[in-house]
């Protein structure tokens, strides 16, 4: 490797910082270990003087001041470091509209994605949700209802309005589009409005996705009395009463 080059300007800082320390160890030989409040004073003084040269008292002072600053400032970004909490990837339940989930990054102010992050930087939607969760524990969404807490919901929701309509009337497909996908919840507006001129209730003979499922998941597993009978009959084998 080739040899360093040597500043131009003179010395190196280290090497100053070496002779400043060889003087003021000169210049307060035998005093730095006595006790007395007039020795001490002229140790830090000589320190001052050679530290920071023919500076005046205000600047010294402010270049203390500047270096404890910085130094408070790197432990504390540390700190920081050390005890960053850990944020899981966001989740979106399902059908939620991103932007109406405050992103937890922004929120922590680390989000670096800007108008491109797919979650909202807006902090009102966060207080929006709040206002919302207070009815959660009591009003859960569809998918933890059954048929029966579906048609008490609805009818809770929208009896009172069904029943100002005559009974001919057309279901409104936006109600039976939130009800298929499972959409619908206590928090569900219909898109015509308050006003909205159909139905919002289920037709005869509606039964859930999922309850639907189960109930082909049992007709599957269910034995007729004729297959009963040829399953013993098998059983008995050769030993079967002819």
């Amino acid at each position: 490797m080739p040899p360093k080059k040597k500043g131009a300007d003179g010395p190196s800082k280290k090497a100053l910082e070496k002779e400043k320390k060889k003087i003021i160890e000169d210049k307060t030989f035998g005093l730095k270990n006595k006790k007395g409040a007039k020795q001490q004073k002229f140790v830090q003084q000589v320190q001052k003087q050679v530290t920071y040269g023919n500076k005046s008292f205000r600047d010294i002072e402010k270049i203390q001041q500047e270096k404890e600053a910085k130094k408070k400032k790197s432990d504390d970004d540390e700190i920081n470091q050390l005890f960053k909490p850990v944020v899981e990837l966001q989740k979106l339940s399902k059908g939620a509209d991103p932007k109406s989930v405050l992103c937890i990054f922004f929120k922590q102010g680390t989000c670096t994605k800007g108008d491109k992050c797919k979650f909202s930087h807006d902090l009102n939607v966060e207080r929006k949700t709040e206002k919302r969760n207070l009815y959660e524990d009591e009003r859960n969404e569809m998918d933890e209802w059954n048929q029966e807490e579906l048609e008490d919901v609805i009818a809770k929701k929208h009896g009172e309005k069904n029943r100002g309509l005559p009974p001919t009337t057309i279901i409104c497909k936006y109600f039976l589009d939130a009800v298929e996908v499972g959409k619908y919840g206590w928090f569900w507006n219909c898109p015509n409005g308050d006003n909205c001129h159909y139905r919002h209730a289920l037709p005869p003979g509606f039964v859930l996705k999922k309850d639907k499922k189960k109930m082909e998941e049992q007709k599957e597993d269910t034995i007729t009395l004729d297959e009963l009978i040829e399953t013993e009959r098998r059983a008995l084998g050769m030993n079967q009463t002819k």
